[in-house]
């Protein structure tokens, strides 16, 4: 099981120093963390963290966990990654995925139809990007090139991305949470970024991991607390939860609520969507069962920690990724999940 930090995005406090991220990832390197990530929705970007962050280290693996398609063509997403696996000497991950519809649509101004037709499109694009072997040359159903379409001039050509490369296998995965949306991305992707996920119903994603290749990568961001009151531990994921489930799409049309009620939560999942869409969000996050909280975080004191940790490591999952306050925090997650 190997171990991943994740930065996440800034929200609208003061954002952590640039020298302070750079300095606690180096410490984390030289612990032994595999993997730092970071984060973007409609505040700051995914990629210039990585980049500053990439010229303090000089090992560990550097991922977008994850950008948004919504924000940026293929081809200009093929640039950063190309661009960031050159200046990190080949240590770039790119995780992509789609947003819901408030945010594709309303701070992004893309459609959201469609999203695994449109992913399988953007893969496409990105792995002819990526091993150069010809000028791209692509024509689907939401993208193309050289563009033809409405608009057009008629003067595009195929093109190969000018700099080449260093890696035609640059590893791409995708956020997903519909069964489907994992099903395609085992067929089409090197990894899978799930936003929760509990090891204690395997049952929930069988099916659709089926078909995994050697060497398919699932690295899980959970919530780790060491602490003797487990219930306060439990808080954050609740309150994570909560938002979520209940604000992060429309009635209908929320990947997280329905992720939430195949996993036997539906009568929970849908009074919680009710009470935030209500606008009573405490009264929703109270809701969210600590049972629930409990399967997809690890928390409590480290021995309950190493405990509940095997059921983990008995999981496909191949790396937790966690969130540290601090170098102390960093120092101690090291210790339990790394020996």
């Amino acid at each position: 099981m190997k171990l991943g930090i994740n930065w996440g995005y800034w929200g609208a406090g003061p954002p952590m120093p640039p020298q302070e991220m750079a300095k606690l990832t180096k410490e984390a390197e030289t612990l032994g963390y595999d993997t730092v990530w970071t984060a973007e929705a409609w505040g700051s970007d995914v990629f210039s963290p990585l980049a500053y962050i990439a010229a303090h280290t000089e090992k560990i693996n550097l991922g977008t966990a994850i950008c948004q398609m919504a924000a940026r063509t293929p081809t200009a997403v093929a640039m950063h990654a190309v661009t960031l696996d050159h200046l990190s000497n080949g240590r770039m991950i790119l995780g992509l995925g789609v947003s819901g519809p408030q945010v594709v649509e309303g701070w992004y101004g893309q459609p959201s139809n469609r999203p695994l037709a449109r992913t399988r499109e953007y893969i496409a694009i990105l792995r002819n990007a990526f091993e150069r072997k010809e000028h791209l040359s692509y024509e689907g159903e939401y993208y193309s090139h050289p563009y033809t379409g409405e608009g057009s001039v008629g003067l595009g050509k195929p093109l190969k991305i000018m700099t080449h490369p260093l890696r035609a296998d640059l590893p791409i995965y995708i956020g997903a949470e519909g069964p489907k949306n994992i099903a395609q991305t085992v067929e089409i992707a090197d990894g899978w970024l799930p936003l929760y996920y509990s090891p204690h119903r395997p049952e929930v994603y069988a099916d659709s991991l089926k078909g995994m290749k050697p060497g398919f990568e699932i690295p899980v961001t959970t919530t780790v607390v060491i602490s003797d009151d487990i219930p306060a531990s439990l808080m954050p994921t609740r309150a994570t939860l909560g938002f979520y489930i209940g604000g992060m799409g429309a009635k209908g049309q929320n990947y997280h609520t329905k992720l939430m009620s195949r996993m036997g939560y539906e009568k929970e999942a849908l009074e919680i969507q009710n009470l935030f869409l209500e606008g009573k969000r405490d009264e929703a996050i109270a809701l969210v069962p600590e049972s629930f909280a409990d399967e997809i975080s690890l928390v409590g004191p480290p021995e309950r920690i190493k405990e509940r940790l095997e059921a983990w490591k008995e999981s496909p999952v191949t790396m937790i990724t966690v969130a540290p306050r601090n170098a102390d925090d960093m120092r101690q997650y090291a210790e339990i999940f790394l020996g």
